[in-house]
């Protein structure tokens, strides 16, 4: 397995340092905070822990309370609510200096079977014929601050290729419909861990989401004066993939309105079949440049 991915395992896995409480580092991806899909995934990762192994994730709902300093670490607390006969429900509080940061509800359900049906996977370019995001990033990467190009650039845990919509320039966007479709998968192999391949994907879904709702107004996440944050997230996951398969993540963003935008997300493999789905509200808010 590749450096950054052995990292990106290892800082989602939590230290145990009692029953129900785990520790977890972070990582500066270069935006002075800690990414929401690194908190998110360490707390469906602290509540993996406390659930038996026959019963795998099939719901989380979680809420972005204060946003977390990259230089310590994050501690996570879990209640454990329910063990019924079919489900088991657990709540997760993330505490950083003394105060909760993040909050998350997850569902798990032992396998069984039922109806079925399912949306259609939209027709989109095989990843191979897609740019991988640094490629994407190469034509504007120079008029990045110096920490960001370097993390834009550099080796990542997981590979990404937007499929593109049109030209786009995150300088100079234009106004764009608010749609957006993502092929990404992690950089090597992973062990057969369905727990895993969950908790990574949460990682996972956090990237490039909310900013969606940007791009019908012509601006970006790095326009003079937008403040862009996520207050809350949910995913169900419908069925066992590998996140170490190519995923596409297709994402629209339905309404924006009170300085905040709404987007949600289907994840599919890539023979077609729906395997979790997403949505995240956000603060969208643009400050008067003075």
């Amino acid at each position: 397995m590749s450096r950054v991915l052995t990292e990106l395992v290892e800082l989602l896995a939590l230290e145990k340092i009692e029953e129900n409480l785990f520790r977890g580092q972070s990582q500066d991806l270069g935006w002075g905070a800690v990414f929401g899909g690194q908190v998110l995934g360490q707390a469906l990762s602290a509540a993996v822990q406390t659930v038996p192994s026959d019963r795998q994730a099939h719901s989380l709902h979680a809420y972005f309370l204060r946003q977390g300093a990259v230089d310590k670490p994050i501690v996570y607390d879990v209640d454990r609510i329910r063990d019924g006969s079919s489900f088991t429900t657990r709540r997760v509080v993330a505490i950083q200096n003394g105060q909760a940061i993040f909050n998350l509800a997850a569902s798990f359900q032992k396998h069984e079977d039922g109806f079925e049906h399912q949306d259609t996977m939209p027709e989109t370019p095989p990843p191979e014929d897609v740019p991988t995001e640094q490629e994407r990033m190469k034509g504007y990467a120079s008029r990045l601050p110096k920490l960001l190009r370097e993390r834009a650039l550099a080796e990542r845990p997981f590979e990404l290729r937007p499929v593109s919509e049109g030209e786009y320039d995150p300088f100079l966007p234009g106004e764009q419909a608010p749609y957006r479709r993502v092929w990404l998968k992690t950089i090597a192999t992973l062990p057969d861990d369905d727990a895993l391949h969950r908790y990574l994907l949460a990682y996972a879904s956090d990237y490039a989401f909310l900013t969606t709702s940007l791009l019908p107004h012509g601006v970006t996440w790095l326009t003079p004066g937008m403040q862009v944050a996520s207050l809350d997230h949910v995913m169900w996951f419908h069925q066992p993939f590998r996140v170490d398969e190519w995923l596409l993540h297709v994402v629209d963003s339905p309404r924006a309105a009170g300085a905040r935008g709404l987007v949600r997300g289907r994840v599919f493999t890539r023979d077609g079949r729906l395997v979790a789905s997403t949505a995240q509200e956000g603060l969208i808010r643009q400050r008067p440049q003075t």
